[in-house]
């Protein structure tokens, strides 16, 4: 399961947001590294499209795709070098797929600050930093193993090593791994080294409705801003009365929700889904698979023996009120192993049985 790491300094509404996410009770106190194990929580993607395709199919289940939050405590400065038990929570941070930087945008004199005070960008630039310092030193302790491969004329480490010395660059100058230009030979080692500053990142910005908001710099990109507090309020209502109260603010959207399907988006993935009466599930896939590694989400044999798949977009499907109907009106096709599966499609897989 993709795992996406909730990360910021102490104090900025880290375990507020991952307890409205998942509506699980964790430890939320008003002083620094509350939070030391991290706290696991799997949340569902929320997906309209799944409930009008289990109405047309009349399923007796309903299965939607799922992505992991982890609630890491709060980083500080110095981090890389184990302050504020940092080596612990950027080890925590190297096993997630992508990470939601909370970051404080209100003042509270209630809510202490590790700074005195909250300053976005300041707040913001610390934890880049400390990824991007703990990367070079991780590079640091890789480089001379690399370097005695290279001297010995190994193809592969003299080429690990050039792609080293352009990261070591780039991190000299406070850039990011993710910000490097990669030869097509150079992506797979790249994503071995597994940088912490290559990660995807999605910037939460932790606006409060009732309190003084300050300004944040327009380079937190892509960033949401959302009243974190507000949510988790409106998390612990039943599903009628968080409505009700939505529909009574200003921007009614369901913030947690888009925070969801915006870290989906951010791991470049999409959905396709099978339906019929024993269920309607939601499958995840990378943007670009095709339909074989498609079947091989669902069981390695449908890759290993696949011969086709039936194809019908899920708003086709839905129209037609069937799959025989959407098979009459020739809405439905027939696609074979270089099909590029798209978001929303609705697939049948043929597979010959493999021994």
């Amino acid at each position: 399961m993709l795992s996406i790491g909730i990360v910021g300094l102490p104090n900025v509404g880290k375990s507020t947001l991952f307890k409205a996410l998942t509506k699980k009770q964790v430890d939320i106190k008003n002083f620094p590294f509350c939070t030391i194990e991290p706290n696991v929580g799997v949340v569902e993607v929320p997906d309209e499209r799944l409930q009008q395709l289990a109405e047309v199919s009349r399923s007796a289940k309903i299965v939607p795709t799922a992505i992991e939050f982890v609630d890491i405590a709060g980083l500080v400065a110095g981090a890389n070098n184990g302050e504020g038990l940092g080596n612990q929570f950027l080890a925590n941070i190297r096993e997630t797929d992508a990470i939601v930087q909370v970051v404080r945008a209100f003042q509270d004199q209630n809510i202490i600050h590790v700074a005195g005070q909250p300053d976005p960008q300041r707040d913001g630039e610390i934890i880049s930093l400390e990824l991007i310092l703990k990367d070079m030193d991780t590079l640091a302790k890789h480089l001379p193993k690399v370097e005695k491969e290279a001297k010995r004329g190994d193809k592969e480490a003299q080429l690990e090593l050039a792609l080293v010395k352009k990261l070591a660059a780039l991190f000299e100058s406070r850039q990011p791994a993710k910000n490097v230009q990669l030869e097509e030979k150079e992506k797979i080692l790249f994503k071995k080294l597994n940088l912490l500053s290559a990660k995807p990142v999605l910037y939460l910005i932790n606006n409060a409705s009732d309190k003084n908001n300050l300004d944040y710099p327009s380079k937190f990109s892509p960033a949401l801003e959302i009243d974190v507090k507000l949510e988790n309020e409106l998390s612990e209502l039943s599903p009628k009365e968080a409505q009700e109260m939505r529909l009574a603010l200003p921007h009614p959207k369901n913030s947690l929700d888009e925070l969801i399907t915006s870290c989906y988006s951010l791991l470049e993935l999409e959905t396709f889904f099978t339906s019929g009466e024993p269920e309607s599930r939601a499958w995840t896939v990378s943007k670009g698979s095709k339909a074989p590694q498609a079947a091989g989400k669902i069981h390695t044999d449908f890759e290993k023996g696949f011969i086709r798949a039936e194809v019908v977009f899920w708003e086709q499907l839905t129209k037609a009120g069937s799959w025989t109907s959407a098979r009459e009106k020739g809405w439905s096709r027939l696609e074979g192993k270089d099909y590029v599966v798209k978001d929303g499609d609705v697939i049948v897989f043929k597979f010959a049985p493999t021994s």
